[in-house]
C-alpha cells in the first residue's frame, strides 16, 4: 500500500477470477498513473478453495493485495448469501478504515459489490461504479445493480441506453460516464494462446467442432437451474469437443457445478469442465470455438468482440443489448440444437466475424482514469436527487 498522502488513494474491489480479468487494465492503468495511488482489496470466490483461491493469480501478474476480505459464505442457499452479505459489510468497513481510500472503485453487481457499497457510504467514502444502468432480468443481480447505484457517486457505464437509466434513478448527468467496458480493453491487450500451448495446458485436444459452456444459476428463477435442457441439447453433440467453465458463487450454484462436473467426468473423450480457466485462457479457448453456449455476460460483450457466435439461453441476461451473432433461446434442448447449429452455419460465422459490439470499443481504462483524476470528491460525499420532469 502507498501512504503518500500527496496521492489520490483508490481502492479497487474484486472478488471473482472473471470480474478480475475484466479490472486488470485499470488496475495497470491506476497503478501506472503517477498522481494515484493504487490499493487492492480481494474478497469472494477469490479466496475460496472451491474456486481455486484465484488471489494467488493476482499476486503472480504483480500486484500487491493491501486487504482481504472473506465472506464465511456456508452454502449456496438465500440464507447463507445474506448472512455472507452481513459478514462481508462488516468486513469491508474495517478494512476501508484501515485502508483511508480516497475513492472506492467496484464492478457489476454480486452481492460482495453490495456489501463494499454499503460499508463504504456509512465511512463517507465515495464509490466508482462500473457496469451500472444494464438489465439482465433473469438474476437478482438485476435488483443488487439498481441498489449499488444509489449508493455510488461516479457511474462509468457501457453503453447510453445504460447511462440513461442511471440518470432514470436519479444520478447527476455530469456524474454518469459512458466509457465503453473493460472486458474489451483485458482482450485487446491479452496475448492468447495458439493451440498449441493451450492444449497442453488444459490437457484437452481442441479439435473441432469446438464449444464453450459457461452457465449460471438462474437465481430470479424458482422453477430450477434449467440445466437439465442444456445437458440434453449437449448429449445430442458426440462429435463436439466441449469445453465447460464452472459457475460462479450465485445462490444454488453447488447443484449446478455438480451437475455440470458429474455430466463431463462420465464424457472424458469429449468433454472437460474447468473451476477456473482464468481470463486469458479463456478468451484462448473461445478463438477456437464455433460458438459459446449458455447464460454468461461473456458471450453477450466478450465473445462477438472476438468474432464468436453466441447460443444464449433463458432469461439471465434479458435486458441486455446484443450483438447480432447473439442467438437466444428458451430452456428447451430442441432449441439449443437448432440453435447450436444455426450459430456454425456460414452467414451466422460472416455476422460474427464483424465483430461489431453494443458495448463499445477499447480504451475504457484510460477514460476512468481521467474521471478519476478529475473528479472533486469532497463534492460527491453528499449526494442530492436529481428529479425528472416526465419530458426528459
Amino acid at each position: 500500500m502507498n501512504s503518500d498522502k500527496s496521492l489520490r488513494r483508490v481502492c479497487v474491489v474484486t472478488g471473482s477470477r472473471a470480474e478480475y480479468g475484466i479490472l486488470r487494465p485499470l488496475l495497470l492503468a491506476i497503478r501506472e498513473a503517477s498522481d494515484l495511488a493504487l490499493q487492492l482489496c480481494v474478497t469472494g470466490a477469490h479466496l475460496d478453495p472451491a474456486f481455486g483461491e484465484t488471489w494467488h493469480q493476482i499476486v503472480a501478474d504483480g500486484f500487491t493485495i493491501d486487504e482481504k476480505v472473506a465472506l464465511e459464505l456456508e452454502g449456496d442457499s438465500g440464507v447463507a448469501t445474506a448472512v455472507a452479505l452481513g459478514v462481508g459489510t462488516a468486513g469491508f468497513a474495517q478494512a476501508l478504515s484501515r485502508l483511508a481510500p480516497d475513492l472506492v472503485v467496484i464492478l457489476g453487481d454480486r452481492y460482495e459489490i453490495l456489501a463494499v457499497a454499503s460499508a463504504a457510504l456509512l465511512l463517507r467514502v465515495p464509490v466508482l461504479h462500473i457496469h451500472g444502468g444494464e438489465k439482465t432480468e433473469g438474476a437478482i443481480d438485476e435488483s443488487i445493480r439498481h441498489a449499488v447505484t444509489k449508493l455510488c457517486a461516479i457511474h462509468c457505464v457501457a453503453a447510453e441506453e445504460f447511462a440513461r437509466r442511471v440518470r432514470q434513478l436519479g444520478e447527476q448527468p455530469e456524474c454518469v460516464h459512458t466509457v465503453g467496458t473493460l472486458a474489451l480493453d483485458a482482450i485487446a491487450s491479452a496475448t492468447l494462446l495458439d493451440r498449441k500451448e493451450l492444449q497442453k495446458e488444459l490437457g484437452f485436444e481442441l479439435k473441432p467442432p469446438i464449444l464453450v459452456v459457461t452457465y449460471h444459476p438462474e437465481t430470479a428463477d424458482r422453477k430450477g437451474s434449467g440445466v437439465a435442457h442444456l445437458l440434453e441439447a449437449l448429449g445430442r453433440l458426440r462429435d463436439t469437443r466441449i469445453v465447460i467453465t464452472l459457475p460462479n458463487a450465485d445462490p444454488g450454484h453447488l447443484a449446478l457445478r455438480s451437475d455440470l462436473q458429474k455430466w463431463a467426468d462420465d464424457r472424458p473423450d469429449h468433454v472437460r469442465a474447468f473451476g477456473s480457466l482464468g481470463s486469458v485462457r479463456y478468451w484462448s479457448v473461445l478463438q477456437y470455438a464455433q460458438a459459446v453456449v449458455g447464460n454468461s455476460s461473456s458471450g453477450l460483450i466478450e465473445a462477438p468482440f472476438l468474432g464468436i457466435p453466441t447460443v444464449n439461453i433463458g432469461t439471465r441476461q434479458q435486458g441486455r443489448p446484443r450483438a447480432q451473432s447473439v442467438l437466444d433461446c428458451p430452456m428447451d434442448a430442441d432449441c439449443i440444437v437448432a440453435m447450436i447449429e444455426r450459430a456454425q452455419l456460414p452467414k451466422m460465422k460472416a455476422i460474427a466475424a464483424r465483430r461489431q459490439s453494443p458495448y463499445g470499443l477499447p480504451g475504457a481504462a484510460e477514460r476512468i482514469v481521467e474521471i478519476i483524476k478529475g473528479a472533486d470528491l469532497d463534492s460527491l460525499r453528499i449526494k442530492e436527487f436529481r428529479d425528472l420532469n416526465f419530458d426528459d
